[in-house]
């Protein structure tokens, strides 16, 4: 994990819980091996949530952020070696590594978690997951073009998972350069290249707010800004939030988009409807925004000012 960004304490812990492995076969030592495994990512899981929290009660009195980091470090590589002991007397087993590739993620060592799932391709080429597993860590650190490639090649693999569509999107829209050069197409066809990708995750899960979110908020990169798609594609996350506080988020970007398009009405009507603490400080500043063009506009709409003749 050394040669990773460094995690917040409060984000290490959060995701620490395996994934979960049910035995059918219990004359299976592999399945019953994963199985012991998963249990003891959970049971590592709890422990480490209870060190931080036991640790921050003690306010000043507890152990530094460091040693905290080594005492977590530790205590996941109890799980570590319990994969790589696992490993070693099974070494082609995909179904090993890619459990082993999951906890990597999951304790936030991508160095880790990348080795085992390059093993794991050299072993089954035809696994979509693993193809998106490594085009979204190619993503982070590059090549971006073998992030394209795998994205690509994990839809091929299974067309019917919305994921990889709204990752590769993500990846296109992201890296518009890379993009333009490796499929030789302008910025414009960039876009719309990501915007299809993202239609095509829509398509398959129609009820994801956060994805809807996403794709709304995608306009904002493009400039000049498309108003009307934009407020289509925000009217249509409406349209799936699920609760008060996710419609009052999007009811923020309406009136945004609404103010580019000049119609402040309609923007402030949309600003009344955020009453969530949460939003108060954005509110406040589109307020302020809304109000600024409103008054350019009244000064530019205003008659011309006559001159004295002297």
């Amino acid at each position: 994990m050394a040669t990773n960004q460094p995690v917040a304490i409060s984000n290490l812990v959060h995701q620490t819980t395996g994934v979960s492995i049910s035995v059918t076969n219990t004359n299976d030592p592999v399945a019953m091996a994963l199985k012991k495994l998963s249990d003891d990512e959970d049971k590592a899981g709890a422990d480490v949530r209870k060190m931080v929290a036991d640790n921050e009660a003690l306010g000043t009195n507890g152990v530094s952020q460091q040693e905290m980091y080594r005492r977590i470090h530790e205590r996941f590589d109890m799980v570590s070696h319990g994969y790589e002991d696992l490993i070693k007397t099974n070494t082609n087993n995909v179904q090993i590594r890619l459990a082993y590739a999951n906890y990597l993620e999951d304790i936030h060592d991508e160095d880790g978690e990348q080795d085992q799932l390059e093993k794991a391709l050299t072993l089954c080429t035809n696994d979509p997951s693993i193809y998106n597993n490594l085009a979204n860590i190619y993503g982070h650190h590059g090549p971006v073009k073998t992030a394209f490639e795998y994205y690509a090649k994990a839809i091929a693999l299974n067309p019917n998972e919305p994921v990889y569509y709204e990752n590769f999107a993500t990846t296109v829209y992201l890296f518009r350069p890379d993009a333009r050069e490796y499929y030789g197409i302008t910025e414009d066809q960039v876009f719309a290249k990501s915007f299809v990708l993202y239609s095509n995750a829509m398509r398959l899960d129609p009820d994801n707010f956060d994805l809807a979110l996403d794709v709304a908020r995608g306009y904002y990169g493009i400039r000049p800004m498309r108003t009307e798609p934009a407020l289509k594609a925000f009217t249509n996350a409406l349209n799936v939030a699920h609760s008060e506080e996710e419609r009052e988020n999007v009811y923020v970007n309406l009136a945004r988009v609404k103010i580019m398009a000049g119609r402040f009405d309609e923007a402030r009507t949309h600003l009344d409807a955020v009453t969530n603490p949460i939003y108060g400080e954005i509110k406040r500043v589109v307020l302020r925004n809304l109000k600024e063009k409103e008054a350019d506009a009244k000064a530019s709409n205003a008659p011309p000012v006559l001159k004295l003749i002297p």
